[in-house]
């Protein structure tokens, strides 16, 4: 049960689910949640973790790069369905489609 409660605690945040909704479309590393957001680093940072320690994402290392996805392959099938859902609910949200050009216009590392 506690899973659960971490997950929904999660997915209760209107940030996380930004981000979520961008990660739903591509990697990115703190500085482009950062920008598409305009959220502050340490804001930014504090929300990453917190998907990350509930298991909606995972955090891989490319040298320096922190970077964020979401993975549906480590979900059991509940979360999975929940997490289908959430994408689709994000996919026509203006606020989203708002984040994902800012991170499109900001984007350097070429991910997009």
């Amino acid at each position: 049960m506690e899973n659960y409660v971490n997950i929904f605690k999660s997915l209760a945040d209107e940030y996380r689910l930004r981000i979520l909704s961008l990660l739903f479309k591509q990697e990115c590393c703190v500085c482009e949640i950062q920008q598409a957001l305009g959220i502050s680093q340490t804001s930014a940072s504090r929300h990453l973790q917190n998907l990350h320690q509930a298991g909606l994402i995972k955090l891989r290392r490319d040298g320096l790069w922190a970077l964020y996805s979401v993975d549906y392959g480590e979900f059991p099938s509940d979360i999975r369905k929940l997490m289908q859902y959430t994408k689709e609910m994000l996919a026509q949200n203006p606020q989203a489609l708002q984040d994902f050009s800012r991170l499109k216009a900001s984007c350097w590392r070429g991910n997009v």
